[in-house]
């Protein structure tokens, strides 16, 4: 362990998403044209929430929210959110419903998503407001909200108002597909100024054109501080200053149910273990911890007490 300066131990805020999932566990493969035998649940999900609870899972006393709901299920997520131990400010939207996010997870545990985003890309500017970084040690945002202009305005305005504030932020880019629809060089644009940002393999691949994520990392690494990419079964890599300065490998998991949230899960458990001092070997280690418990549960979130 060392010490992370004057964040340690202080607070987490996420500014990001809540959305519904509905999870389809299908052990055949899909017929197309007709039925397909399945497992189907809802449960609550979305990256930012699902980083605030694995954080608040992973030791991180003081764990807020920012995120736009529809009124048909705010309740619903707020109780959730609130039972994980993230405190939940969430923004009722009366016209629009939550965003759902349809899963379909098939019998290796891997899955495909489709995404109605819903009231997510509407998070307003008045929706954030500075004094939520109130004793707060660091700034989460989820790299969704970029993805359209509503919620980018938003995410802006929390990122510039943690700079001004000297809390350091980090930035996960959320999706590759969505990602590649907004254009690399634009999100890395929009992203500038972060301290720390996570992406996934194929995140960093498509962000730096480069084949292999440890290159990829410590490309990025060049550009941001610190840079921790997921790399799936085979754990994670850091990097900063250009070279890559740890690799960890990822927990062995016997029996996988449901990989949706795991890097969620290792964004939540890294972010806790900096605000607990750790330097990143340490805090990657943390991640990799609770991704490998991630999935083995359904949905995104931790097991609920």
């Amino acid at each position: 362990m060392t010490d992370a300066g004057p964040a340690a131990g202080r607070g987490l805020l996420v500014v990001g998403e809540v959305v519904t999932d509905v999870v389809a566990r299908h052990g055949s493969p899909l017929v197309h044209g007709t039925d397909t035998a399945a497992h189907i649940l809802s449960v609550p999900g979305g990256a930012g929430a699902n980083v605030a609870c694995w954080a608040a899972r992973s030791g991180c006393q003081d764990v807020a929210l920012v995120a736009r709901a529809g009124a048909e299920s705010a309740d619903w997520h707020r109780e959730a959110l609130e039972q994980a131990g993230v405190r939940a400010l969430l923004a009722v939207d009366p016209e629009v419903a939550t965003a759902t996010v349809i899963a379909l997870v098939d019998a290796a545990a891997e899955r495909t998503f489709l995404t109605d985003s819903g009231a997510v890309l509407r998070l307003a500017t008045e929706d954030f407001a500075p004094s939520m970084l109130d004793a707060v040690g660091r700034l989460h945002l989820s790299g969704y909200l970029l993805f359209a202009a509503a919620s980018r305005a938003t995410a802006l305005l929390a990122l510039r108002t943690a700079m001004e504030q000297g809390v350091p932020v980090s930035v996960d880019p959320a999706s590759a597909g969505f990602l590649a629809e907004l254009g690399p060089k634009r999100f890395l644009e929009l992203a500038e100024g972060a301290e720390l940002l996570l992406p996934n393999a194929d995140e960093a691949r498509l962000l730096t054109g480069l084949p292999e994520p440890e290159e990829a990392a410590a490309e990025l690494s060049r550009t941001f501080p610190r840079v921790a990419v997921t790399l799936g079964e085979r754990g994670a890599v850091v990097a900063a200053g250009g070279v890559v300065t740890a690799r960890v490998r990822a927990r062995p998991v016997l029996d996988p149910v449901d990989s949706t949230g795991a890097g969620d899960a290792f964004t939540g458990g890294f972010l806790a273990a900096l605000l607990a001092g750790a330097d990143d070997e340490a805090a990657a280690a943390e991640g990799c911890r609770a991704g490998a418990e991630a999935v083995t549960t359904v949905g995104g979130r931790p097991p609920r007490p």
